[in-house]
């Protein structure tokens, strides 16, 4: 019969049991009266560890693992003790009324007996966790000194893994707290030191001490995006330290106890700098539940994001419309995966074709319309102007006509920054659907309601750029970067306003439902409040970092200069709007001034018709005629070698075609 460890466990406290109350009366009373107390001792041995047999099995102190012993174990310890010595006075009272035992007795074993099971626990697990011998070996030299921000419960979970762990390559020698409430005191002996501020004087300072850092690891980095992390990187790589981060709580407390700690490179996202707007989830779930939807360009980036954060909201069906088999295949697959009980019909059709579009709104029926199909490259839409044109001002057209005659509550229009002051037919067409859908809201402000019927709403969202969209800056720089560079930007200072798409699509659901509820704003634009913009030459260089090389060093940044229909600048407001703050966080609003319908109605028949013949020339003027000065505006010279020098980056010869 093979002996089970939990058996030798429970036999060695017994051993200990038999032993306590010897060496308690021993402490009592010394070796002279010992003798005295003999008789008690004989007989009362025994029966102490009867009944302590039995409140250590009572207790399941044998299920737990000695390797792993912890304060679970202790309190179970405590437990059966403080209840065997217990029993065993109960049961002296009643044999011989307590006469031969002292009374300080039975508090000197429990303390005794409560040291002797816990201390061979704790020994066998130090001994287990290998901190014996690196103490004696001192085996922490040929860990990495790692310096960490963040003095919470990510960092003492890092400390306590790279600690129990003999093959952990990390060993902390210093914490930085970002808010300064700890600073002087210590997480597992790792002591606080200062605050982010404070960095330069901190590595020097451990430097002085011998252990200067290799490595600064994001621990705790404040919730709400309060700061950004962009100036603090670029103070880390100054000072020689490789920039990580840990996974969030939760992963990283499944790591640990799969023994799996691994650092992870810091995300774009984290350079933004911008707070987390607080969503007003009951209004957003007023607005979506139990309608039918449809959101056309649903396999795009914002679209498919859409989708996604609609059905969370469970309307009672959901269509799906993209001209694109692939993207509406994948979109379709995801939300019969994340939401089976969604009612949702994929449809293939494009925006342009206004008979498929009247089709798809006669079967959906539709009560809410996202309308986020779009031609948005601009180099690619400054190539071929009609395809553009159709797309975005005709496809928007047919989208809101159709809106308007099935009676839909609202449309939601998905605009662009390059709507404001546009410098390219992409933008230029973006302004001319936003003209359309301000014409219509504001036309259907002077019918009244019929019954339960309201006049449909016509809402325009107007943001910037969202960070990893298909042909976006980020994915483009991350392919050159696994080829080896250069990464290409088309000029030093150009900037663009950022958002990640997840923010991007609930602020216009938080917009969307904001303007339904508020029929006295018809007319106005609704603005995400994106922040400041940001260089787009920062942000390569920043990836360059994040990916542990070093900008012009390792991989170089080439200027291409810019190109046709694109501006150094971007504009979330044009001169002549009016800003007018909104009751939603995050969200401003533009007043335009707006545009007859009749007129647009007209200009939108020519528009089609020039853009369908293939006249370029006819629907460039045309256009002039909304947009005044387009035809005029020419994008700004390329930056020549000596010019783009002076800003320290290299000069490409090579045509770029990277979409900004």
């Amino acid at each position: 019969m093979r002996i089970q460890k939990s058996d030798l466990a429970f036999l060695h406290d017994l051993l200990i049991a038999s032993l306590s109350f010897g060496m308690a009366m021993y402490l009592r009373v010394g070796d002279l009266s010992l003798t005295y107390y003999s008789t008690a001792i004989l007989y009362g041995t025994p029966l102490f560890v009867l009944i302590a047999a039995c409140c250590f099995r009572a207790f399941g102190m044998y299920r737990g693992v000695w390797r792993y012993a912890s304060i679970a174990d202790l309190a179970a310890i405590s437990k059966s003790v403080t209840l065997a010595v217990l029993i065993f006075v109960f049961a002296s009272i009643l044999i011989n009324r307590l006469e031969a035992i002292p009374r300080s007795v039975p508090v000197i074993q429990w303390m005794l007996l409560i040291l002797l099971l816990g201390a061979p626990r704790l020994a066998y697990r130090l001994w287990k966790d290998a901190r014996l011998q690196e103490l004696i070996s001192f085996t922490k030299a040929s860990r990495i000194p790692v310096l960490i921000l963040g003095a919470g419960d990510a960092s003492e979970l890092f400390i306590r893994a790279t600690s129990n762990d003999q093959h952990a390559g990390y060993r902390a020698v210093g914490l930085v707290d970002e808010r300064g409430r700890r600073v002087g005191r210590s997480i597992h002996g790792v002591p606080v030191l200062g605050r982010p501020e404070e960095l330069e004087q901190i590595v020097d300072n451990l430097a002085h001490r011998g252990e200067p850092p290799q490595r600064l690891i994001i621990a705790d980095w404040p919730a709400d995006g309060g700061a950004s992390l962009g100036p603090l990187i670029d103070r880390a790589e100054t000072l020689g330290l490789a920039v990580s981060r840990l996974p969030n709580l939760t992963e990283f407390r499944a790591a640990v106890g799969q023994g799996k700690v691994e650092l992870r490179p810091i995300a774009i996202e984290d350079l933004l700098g911008r707070p987390q707007t607080a969503l007003d989830l009951p209004a957003i779930g007023a607005l979506i539940a139990g309608k039918r939807i449809v959101v056309t360009g649903a396999g795009g980036t914002i679209g498919s994001e859409l989708t996604r954060q609609i059905a969370g909201f469970r309307p009672s069906e959901l269509t799906l419309a993209d001209n694109c088999e692939f993207n509406l295949y994948e979109i379709d697959r995801q939300l019969r995966e994340g939401w089976p009980n969604l009612v949702q019909r994929p449809v293939l059709c494009d925006v342009r074709d206004r008979q498929r579009i009247g089709r798809l709104f006669q079967d959906a029926q539709p009560e809410l319309v996202f309308h986020a199909a779009a031609l948005k490259h601009v180099p690619l839409v400054e190539l071929n102007p009609c395809e553009g044109l159709l797309t975005n001002a005709v496809g928007t057209r047919n989208v809101a006509d159709c809106a308007l005659k099935y009676g839909a509550l609202a449309m939601v229009q998905i605009s662009t920054d390059k709507a404001v002051n546009p410098s390219g037919i992409m933008g230029a067409s973006k302004r001319l659907a936003e003209a359309y859908c301000q014409s219509l809201d504001l036309a259907n402000a002077g019918i009244p309601d019929r019954g339960d019927q309201v006049p449909t709403r016509f809402l325009t969202v107007r943001f910037g750029n969202v960070l990893g969209s298909s042909g976006s800056v980020i994915p483009l720089f991350q392919s050159q970067l696994a080829m080896g560079g250069p990464l290409t930007v088309t000029h030093p200072e150009i900037k663009r306003f950022f958002m990640t798409v997840r923010e991007a699509v609930g602020l216009v659901l938080q917009a969307s439902a904001h303007g339904v509820d508020h029929s006295d704003e018809r007319g106005r634009i609704f603005v995400l409040d994106m922040g400041e913009p940001i260089k787009i030459v920062d942000i390569a260089r920043q990836l360059i970092r994040l990916s542990g090389l070093r900008p012009e060093v390792d991989i170089a940044i080439h200027i291409t200069g810019l190109r046709p229909g694109e501006k150094l600048y971007e504009e979330l407001f044009d001169p002549n709007e009016v800003s007018v703050p909104t009751g939603a966080d995050g969200v401003l609003s533009a007043t335009p001034v707006p545009i007859n319908l009749l007129v647009l109605q007209r200009a939108f028949d020519e528009l089609e018709s020039a853009a369908a013949r293939g006249d370029e020339a006819a629907l460039r003027h045309l256009i002039g005629r909304f947009v005044p000065g387009l035809a005029a505006k020419k994008a700004e010279p390329a930056l020549d070698a000596a010019s783009a020098a002076a800003f320290g980056i290299g000069r490409s010869e090579r045509p770029s075609y990277r979409l900004q």
